[in-house]
């Protein structure tokens, strides 16, 4: 696979999301498989793992460093700080928590996790309306001086604030949700990035896998499953918006894919240090994806598919209003 640059960090241009092995998407799936999975991830060419300690929390950051013990040298792990979870006890709290000591202690929590005497990138999970995120960036410098952390990253950050951090502390990457039905970091966020030599992690590339057009819209979620509670996943929302699964599958049968592979060749056709992380519980779901590196959108097909989008008036909020309003602070 080929390799793209998030800062100075250099990853795959597709890396792996692993929040699906926590309980977001229902059950947990077995341990074992979850394994295969992600060491078949890494042996498909991925080198970028995706994780956080709100995962679970924490079974998560235990599971991904199992699974990556046996090659950690030769892969990138991430993973993020920010909610109030107590760092021991994996106790959640209500709101977030970026205080400096409560970062150093998240992130000595993190390692062990991890198994690892490094992090290759430490993101802020949300921003903390309560600390300067000068202090935030501060404190990763401090874990970077130390040989902690070596990168760091911002999650759902706006423009003003990614300047704030950069300035104290150069950001290799940010992470925001971003697809064709989610495209909120185009006017502020992308441009920061590219002036600034930042990368950017789309999360949730595929829409939690609508726009792989295997979620019909009389899906009836499990209550479990976070999406159960999305606005965009009402079975009215999914009915309208599935005019954009139409427009992947048009795009998708002409270039022998599938519309997640055109879904995500779409998002890595927009910016060279743009790193999309989908993610699946299931080997040949990776294998999936990983082919849309391999599927060339010329410039016809990208104003096709841009001048059909934009004429699909997207339904549904993207995330719970109590999550929504936590992001882009």
């Amino acid at each position: 696979m080929l390799k793209r640059k998030l800062g100075d960090l250099e990853v795959s241009e597709l890396g792996f999301g692993t929040m699906s092995f926590a309980s977001s998407y229902g059950s947990s799936p077995d341990h074992q498989e979850a394994i295969r999975t992600i060491r078949g991830a890494y042996e498909l060419g991925v080198t970028l793992f995706d994780t956080a300690e709100a995962y679970g929390p924490f079974t998560n950051e235990e599971l991904v460093g199992e699974a990556l013990a046996p090659i950690r040298e030769s892969v990138v792990i991430a993973t993020k700080f920010g909610w109030n979870i107590d760092p021991e006890t994996g106790e959640r709290q209500p709101g977030l928590n970026s205080r400096p000591d409560h970062i150093k202690r998240a992130t000595a929590g993190m390692l062990k996790r991890l198994g690892t005497d490094h992090i290759d990138l430490l993101y802020q999970h949300r921003v903390d309306p309560e600390v300067p995120i000068e202090d935030v960036a501060g404190s990763v410098k401090e874990l970077v001086h130390e040989g902690k952390v070596r990168h760091f990253g911002l999650s759902e950050a706006a423009a003003e604030t990614i300047r704030r951090a950069h300035a104290v502390l150069p950001v290799a990457a940010i992470q925001s949700e971003y697809s064709l039905w989610t495209r909120d970091p185009e006017p502020e966020i992308l441009p920061v990035c590219e002036e600034l030599s930042i990368g950017f992690v789309p999360w949730s590339p595929l829409g939690q896998g609508f726009l792989t057009g295997k979620i019909p819209a009389k899906t009836e979620f499990d209550s479990a499953d976070w999406r159960s509670r999305f606005p965009r996943f009402t079975p009215e929302a999914m009915q309208a918006n599935q005019a954009l699964v139409d427009l992947l599958n048009r795009v998708a049968a002409r270039k022998q894919a599938t519309p997640a592979q055109v879904a995500l060749a779409w998002l890595l056709a927009q910016k060279p240090w743009i790193v999309p992380i989908p993610g699946t519980r299931r080997l040949d779901r990776v294998e999936e994806n990983i082919g849309a590196a391999g599927v060339v959108l010329t410039p016809g097909d990208l104003a096709e598919i841009e001048e059909a989008a934009s004429a699909i008036s997207v339904q549904g909020a993207r995330l719970p209003e109590a999550i929504l309003k936590l992001s882009y602070k």
